[in-house]
């Protein structure tokens, strides 16, 4: 299985970058929806993974 990573940078001036890795196709979509959450969002700008087949994978939250 490939490894599968969220890189997160914190700017100076407080806003947050981050970079979803090894997540093929629109699977990443709902990781960013959960990070998107934590702001206003400026930008979007997809990966070339983005653009890949890949098999689906879903995030679930809840509490316990």
């Amino acid at each position: 299985m490939q490894k599968q990573e969220i890189e997160i940078t914190i700017l100076p001036d407080g806003r947050i970058e981050y970079t979803i890795k090894g997540v093929k196709g629109s699977a990443c979509a709902s990781i960013s929806a959960l990070l998107e959450q934590l702001g206003k969002v400026e930008e979007t700008t997809n990966t070339g993974e983005y653009y890949e087949y890949g098999t689906e994978s879903h995030v679930h939250i809840g509490s316990q």
